[in-house]
């Protein structure tokens, strides 16, 4: 089924925050709380909504954040992942297009181990070259 505009308002506002009350998102979707409890339980239903999660505020975060670019020999994708994976300061690994094979975000409490992060994954077997972008400050934040 195809999300409507009310869902995709609702899906914005439990982005927003998952923990705002049913109450309010009625009244600011100008609907009953039933067919806000309704359409919630639709989205967790059709896999629209997987799990509610915690989101750290910026004092709870580690202090060092950064982007790394990685360019990676062909069909070494399955062991440069793989390798990724037992990182613990790597949180999110994508693929994209373009100049780049894998955008990986980093998180780290030091520069010493943000430091040794992006040296595990220059050295990682299959990886061709990286590129790593520091983070400075958060302009806008919507995840």
């Amino acid at each position: 089924m195809q999300n409507d505009e009310i869902d995709i308002k609702l899906l914005r506002l439990l982005t927003e925050n998952a923990r705002r009350s049913v109450t309010s998102m009625a009244q600011t979707l100008g609907v009953a709380r039933t067919t806000v409890q309704a359409r919630i339980e639709r989205l967790e239903n059709n896999g629209a909504i997987t799990g509610y999660t915690l989101r750290r505020s910026q004092s709870a975060r580690p202090a060092l954040q950064a982007t790394v670019l990685i360019s990676i020999e062909p069909r070494s994708g399955p062991a440069v992942l793989a390798r990724l994976r037992t990182l613990s300061n790597v949180e999110q690994v994508n693929t994209t297009s373009g100049r780049w094979d894998l955008i990986a975000r980093l998180s780290a409490p030091t520069t010493e181990t943000l430091d040794q992060t992006l040296d595990d994954i220059g050295a990682a077997k299959g990886v061709r070259s990286s590129e790593s972008l520091i983070h400075l400050s958060t302009k806008i934040d919507r995840s």
